[in-house]
């Protein structure tokens, strides 16, 4: 089978995981609350994509369900979070904006994991 072959197939077994948030940061308590979430989700891997938008590739659909059960265990008591995976093809297939200039979207990191 050819290189393609296997690349095309990974764009389907890779997953891209998107956590969504609306924390309240009224009180110093909720802010130091949202400020660690957020940390968990950098601590995790994530990376932001927009304030309220972290996302994370992994390599198998396995692994997802690995960083969305940490995701789910670090929630905090209040607020609004959703999570939401896709595949690599899917993401791929996003459209960026700068303003209205159109970007290309980023490839995903190298990452090392140890398990």
């Amino acid at each position: 089978m050819s290189k393609d072959h296997f690349s095309r197939l990974n764009q389907y077994r890779s997953m891209w995981v998107l956590v969504f948030f609306d924390l309240p940061t009224e009180t110093l308590t909720e802010r130091k609350y949202a400020a660690k979430f957020r940390k968990d989700l950098l601590n995790d891997g994530f990376a932001m994509f927009q304030f309220s938008i972290y996302l994370r590739f992994c390599p198998s659909r396995e692994n997802a369900a690995v960083h969305i059960k940490r995701t789910k265990n670090a929630l905090p008591k209040k607020g609004k979070v959703g999570i939401m995976q896709i595949t690599d093809k899917q993401f791929g297939m996003m459209e960026l904006f700068h303003g209205q200039k159109e970007q290309p979207p980023e490839p995903p990191s190298q990452q090392l994991e140890l398990f």
